[in-house]
């Protein structure tokens, strides 16, 4: 199968949060939700595939120094890129690892030259490569996991990263993707916690306690800002909240988003607060631990001594630190346990962080950890692709939090909830006060739809109904989020 590049096209849809979402050093009230479509030709016959992606301040790059407005350029920038790349890659026909590999290459060349962190260039990728799967996978009538299965893409998991030598994609892909995933529910640094938080009357449950009752959560991501001040009197009520609310058991994630410099210094405090009675069960039921040191020290050479003397703390993984292919290879030396997954961080690349945990294995003390990760997915889109993904990857939870901090797909078109209701009946419903949201029941979010649609998807969205995303920046659409 080849294909030639047409045209990309890019609309924007503005997105207000029902509340703040507080994390690490940024706090996020609104961002623009960027639609990407791509116009193929696939062995002569033209289709159109969609990628989408909500653009979150301060997280690709986490420089506090920057305006939202800076690092929104940022970008766009390197999307519209990435575009640039592929458009001349697909000239004449090509297969898609072909394509991919030299949008890869040049990308992160352009992105030395332009001294652009490796993370934020290959959201670039990840965008346009996303659209692009999409165009293939409805050319091919068939899902994701069917069509890396087949081995129709051409994927070389050798050529990716030489230690994958005669490692195939069908060999690390579950043999099935799941149907049914756990949702972590995400408990932002400045999240409600019970009705002494308050109240919003938006139909939606709002604080830590209505969730749990109203989803029947089991999983947890909880973030911590690294002051034992703050954390421990929050940590001890959500451990009050969640213990009292899941009589059948829980599970947790901690996020220490980039809050630390110093490994030894993280590692005091978490043993501060595992040291706390009234943490018991949190820290007895603690998964992993995802990024507490910034990207610029997380891969240094120290860190390695004390991950390696540490053998009786958690399993800890790399985030925002997974930004390159040489990275998870350089976090496994040190002894971090794995890295998490996120459609925004590439898929091709997420395949091959998933083939070198499965390599390493036996040399992975406590074994490997691919954790599933967020970036306040929404649907119809970016939230599906990215669950399609998680569900052929086998990953068994993972963190949702598009649905805690957004109002379902109420700032979609009635066609578009009603496309959504009717495509993926078993994980949207009509909320009573009209709009479609998303179905959590006794945690679990069902897939069985997701699993049959291209790439997750399966809806024709008409994209004029947004505006286009030039039209947007000239307006000043950046000043109005």
């Amino acid at each position: 199968m080849t294909f030639t590049l047409e045209s990309f096209h890019f609309h924007v849809l503005p997105m207000h949060t029902r509340f703040p979402f507080k994390y690490g050093i940024a706090s996020m009230n609104a961002l623009p939700h960027l639609f990407v479509t791509a116009n193929l030709v696939v062995d002569g016959k033209a289709v159109s595939g969609l990628a989408s992606e909500g653009l979150p301040p301060k997280w690709f790059t986490k420089n506090p120094d920057t305006p939202f407005e800076l690092d929104l350029a940022e970008m766009i920038a390197v999307i519209q890129n990435a575009s640039r790349i592929a458009r001349l890659a697909a000239e004449k026909p090509t297969g898609f690892f072909a394509w991919w590999q030299n949008l890869y290459a040049e990308q992160s060349n352009w992105a030395k030259v332009k001294e652009v962190p490796s993370l934020l260039a290959n959201l670039g990728v990840s965008l346009i490569e996303r659209a692009v799967l999409d165009s293939l996978c409805k050319a091919l009538g068939q899902p994701l996991h069917a069509v890396l299965r087949s081995d129709v893409l051409g994927i070389d998991l050798g050529a990716v990263r030489e230690e994958l030598r005669g490692m195939r994609v069908e060999d690390v892909i579950a043999p099935a993707p799941l149907t049914h995933l756990n949702a972590r529910h995400t408990v932002g640094l400045g999240d409600p916690l019970s009705a002494a938080d308050g109240t919003l009357d938006d139909g939606l449950p709002y604080t830590l306690e209505e969730n749990i009752r109203a989803y029947g959560l089991r999983y947890f991501k909880i973030k911590v800002c690294g002051k034992p001040e703050t954390d421990l009197p929050r940590l001890r009520e959500i451990t009050r909240i969640i213990t009292a609310n899941c009589s059948s058991g829980f599970h947790a994630t901690l996020d220490g988003n980039e809050q630390f410099y110093d490994l030894a210094a993280f590692r005091e405090f978490y043993a501060t607060l595992s040291a706390d009675a009234a943490l018991a069960p949190l820290f007895q039921n603690l998964l992993l631990i995802e990024q507490p040191l910034h990207r610029s020290q997380a891969l240094n050479d120290d860190v390695a001594a004390t991950l390696q003397s540490w053998t009786e703390g958690p399993g800890m993984i790399i985030d925002e630190s997974d930004g390159s292919l040489a990275d998870l290879p350089r976090a496994l030396d040190l002894g971090y346990r794995g890295t998490s997954h996120k459609n925004c961080k590439g898929i091709v690349k997420g395949l091959a962080n998933a083939a070198l945990l499965k390599k390493r294995t036996p040399h992975i003390l406590g074994g490997p950890i691919l954790s599933g990760e967020d970036l306040a997915n929404v649907g119809p889109v970016a939230l599906l692709q990215d669950l399609s993904v998680m569900a052929l990857l086998g990953v068994t939870h993972v963190e949702r939090n598009g649905h805690h901090y957004f109002r379902g797909l109420s700032m979609h078109s009635a066609a578009t909830q009603d496309a959504a209701l009717t495509t993926h009946a078993g994980l949207y419903h009509r909320h009573a006060q009209g709009f479609a949201t998303l179905i959590i029941e006794n945690g679990r979010l069902d897939l069985q739809s997701v699993n049959t649609a291209p790439f997750g998807c399966g809806i024709t969205l008409d994209v004029s109904q947004f505006e286009p995303l030039n039209a947007w920046i000239k307006r000043g659409g950046m000043g109005e989020l």
